[in-house]
C-alpha cells in the first residue's frame, strides 16, 4: 500500500516508529507536511497539491496533527476523505477530542464517568462556579492545554477565583475540574487501536507534582487495568469516533474518570515502557481497513 504520513516533523519518535512499522511489512510511505499541503477545489474535481507536486494514489493516511494546526490538519483529512482515502484518524473525530470542552459534553452525556468540570465564559459567574465544588484544591486548566502546560492547582477557593478572573479577561479559554486526592499525581494511559487496548501504563509525578505527564519527569511502569478501566477506556475513544487513541484515566474513590483523549498520542514513553510495537498495530489496522 501507499501509506502518507501527516506530520510536521519527520524526525519525531513516532513518525519514525512508523514509517519502521510500515516498511517492514513491505509498504511505501512517505511523510508530507499537512500545513504545506494546497487544497485544490472545483465542482468534480479535488485535488491536494505538495510542494509543487499533485499527490495521487494514495491508499491510506496517518494524521499526526498537533494542537496548534487543528484546523487546517483536519481541512487536509477531510480532502483526503472525500478523495476516498482510509485516514486512520478521521476528520470529525480530530475536531471533537481535540476541543477538550465538546469531548467533555459527549462522554458526561453518555455516563461516561469524567472528573466534575465546570466551564464559564462569564467573569461575574466565578464565584457561583467555584462554589459549585464541595472540596478543594481545584484545577484550573487552558482548554487548549497540553502536555501539562496551562495546568494550575489552586490551593484555595479564594485563589481559584482569582486565576478564573486572569484567564477570562486575556480572553483564554479555561475549564475548572475537581482535584483527584488519592490518585495520588498518577494517571493510567491506555492506548487504543482499533477498539482493541494495545497497551497500557502507568504515569506517576515526581513527588511535589501533581502534573504526570513524561514531559515532566515522571516515571512510567507498565500498568494492569480492571474490567471497568478497559471498558470505560474503550467506551470513551468510541464516543469520540477515534480509531486510533490514547486514554487517559484516574483511578479515584468512586472508580475509574477519564481524564482526557488524545486523538495524537505520542508512541515513544508507552512503546518503551511497554515493549509492544504500537507503530505496528496502527499499520495493521490499515492492512485489515484501507482499500
Amino acid at each position: 500500500m501507499n501509506i502518507v504520513i501527516l506530520s510536521r516533523n519527520p524526525a519525531l519518535y513516532s513518525t519514525q516508529s512508523l514509517i519502521y512499522a510500515a516498511r517492514k511489512r513491505g509498504h511505501f510511505v512517505r511523510v508530507i507536511d499537512h500545513m504545506k499541503c494546497d487544497l485544490v477545489m472545483e465542482a468534480s474535481n479535488l485535488a491536494i497539491n505538495y510542494e509543487g507536486e499533485r499527490i495521487r494514489d494514495v491508499d491510506a493516511i496517518i494524521p499526526r496533527i498537533g494542537s496548534s494546526a487543528t484546523s487546517y490538519g483536519a481541512a487536509v483529512i477531510r480532502q483526503f476523505e472525500l478523495l476516498g482515502v482510509y485516514t486512520a484518524t478521521s476528520t470529525e473525530a480530530l475536531l471533537r477530542s481535540r476541543d477538550k470542552r465538546s469531548a467533555m459534553q459527549y462522554l458526561a452525556a453518555q455516563n461516561i464517568p469524567i472528573p466534575k468540570s465546570v466551564i464559564t465564559n462569564d467573569i461575574f459567574s466565578v464565584k457561583k462556579v467555584v462554589e459549585e465544588f464541595n472540596s478543594i484544591p481545584l484545577i484550573v486548566k487552558l482548554l487548549d492545554s497540553t502536555q501539562g502546560l496551562g495546568v494550575i492547582l489552586a490551593e484555595t477557593k479564594a485563589s481559584a477565583e482569582s486565576i478564573l478572573e486572569a484567564f477570562i479577561k486575556l480572553k483564554q479559554k479555561v475549564i475548572l475540574q475537581e482535584y483527584i486526592a488519592e490518585s495520588k499525581g498518577a494517571d493510567v494511559r491506555v492506548f487504543v487501536v482499533d477498539n482493541k487496548v494495545v497497551a497500557k501504563m502507568v504515569r506517576q509525578a515526581q513527588p511535589g507534582e501533581f502534573r504526570s505527564n513524561l514531559h515532566r519527569g515522571a516515571s512510567a511502569m507498565v500498568a494492569k487495568l480492571s474490567p471497568e478501566e478497559e471498558h470505560i477506556a474503550l467506551a470513551a475513544s468510541k464516543e469520540l469516533g477515534l480509531k486510533v487513541a490514547g486514554v487517559d484515566l484516574l483511578r479515584s474513590k468512586r472508580g475509574p474518570l477519564i481524564l482526557e483523549v488524545n486523538a495524537s498520542p505520542g508512541l515513544e514513553g508507552i512503546e518503551g515502557t511497554t515493549g509492544i510495537d504500537i507503530a505496528g498495530k496502527i499499520i495493521e489496522m490499515i492492512q485489515r481497513n484501507a482499500g
